[in-house]
This record gives C-alpha cells, sequence and structure tokens, in this order.
C-alpha cells in the first residue's frame, strides 16, 4: 500500500497495490502492521456498508466527539464519489481547512480520516456503495456533524447538490453552534 499524505495533517490517501495475472488482480485494502509501521491507527471495530442512489447526493459532514471520537478508512466500491474531509482539531495548523478527493472504482483509492475529522462525500454517479472501518462504534449521543455548505469552510462540490437528508440540512455552521470536542 502507498500511503500518500494529503495537505491536512494526519489524513492520507491510500493506494492499494494491484497484483495482476492471467487470472485478473489481488489487492490488499487494509494490513494491521503496515498502518502500524506508517503511524496510523490499525484497530477497527466496525466496518460499515452504503449505497446511495442519486447522483449529486451529498452525505455529511459527520464525526463523533468525545468519548467516541473515530478514525475511518473508506472505500469507494462502486461508483463515483468526491470525499471531502474537514480538519476540526483546534490546535491544529490546519484547522477548518478541507480536503477532496474523488474515490472510484477504477483508481480504488481509499482515505483515512483521523479523530477530530468531520466526513462527508458526493455521489458522482447513481448507485454509488462505499465500505467504511472505524476505530469505534457507533454512538449516536455523541454523532455530531458540520453544515455541507457552511460558507466559512467554502467545500467546492462538484455537481448540484441534488438531495441531502434532513438531519445533514440541519447540522450547525461553524460560527453559530458547533464546539470541538477533540
Amino acid at each position: 500500500m502507498i500511503f500518500t499524505p494529503t495537505i491536512l495533517a494526519g489524513s492520507y490517501v491510500i493506494e492499494p497495490e494491484q497484483r495482476h495475472d492471467e487470472r485478473g488482480w489481488f489487492m490488499r485494502t487494509f494490513c494491521q502492521d503496515e498502518f502500524e509501521k506508517s503511524g496510523l491507527n490499525g484497530v477497527w471495530v466496525q466496518l460499515n456498508h452504503s449505497f446511495t442512489t442519486r447522483k449529486g447526493t451529498v452525505r455529511g459532514m459527520h464525526f463523533q466527539q468525545q468519548p467516541d471520537v473515530e478514525t475511518k478508512l473508506v472505500r469507494c466500491i462502486q461508483g463515483r464519489i468526491w470525499d471531502v474531509i474537514v480538519d476540526l482539531r483546534e490546535q491544529s495548523s490546519t484547522y477548518l481547512q478541507w480536503f477532496g478527493v474523488e474515490l472510484n472504482t477504477e483508481n480504488r483509492l481509499m482515505i483515512y480520516v483521523p479523530e477530530g475529522f468531520a466526513h462527508g462525500f458526493q455521489a458522482l454517479t447513481d448507485n454509488v456503495e462505499l465500505i467504511y472501518h472505524h476505530s469505534s462504534p457507533y454512538s449516536p449521543e455523541n454523532e455530531r456533524g458540520v453544515k455541507y455548505n457552511d460558507p466559512s469552510l467554502n467545500i467546492e462540490w462538484p455537481l448540484p447538490i441534488e438531495m441531502i437528508s434532513i438531519r445533514d440540512n440541519s447540522f450547525p455552521l461553524i460560527n453559530d453552534k458547533f464546539k470541538s470536542t477533540f
């Protein structure tokens, strides 16, 4: 696996290395030793799978607060997405900056989202499927989010927003009610 740091401290785009032969290909999408040698969390306690039907749909920007902060590893296994992370760690040199990358079935890239980051994505095609690894179990009482179109973040979504959940649309703006808990 190739671990490439993003512009946001502690986050990485990960490229699995494929091995090809006459049968097709094989790749490792996770190796605890390789993650730990790269200084990354290599312990996953929950694995989620999502399906998004409609191109232009945005899901996010989600995170969990203390005591259930989580690291995520995200991979698109069908279709294409624009994956976005936002650094919410107040002490970070990249606080409130965002990074986006296309994840799709062709490039097979993954994104490593450290604790203290919000995460979301926009479906660039219909019928998108994602696999998420989580370092903490889902905690509804500690789940939070920030507004996907917060002007202070100025996230550049590549397509017009076609659909967003009522819950995701109700998240606060950074300058309104947001308080970092990392």
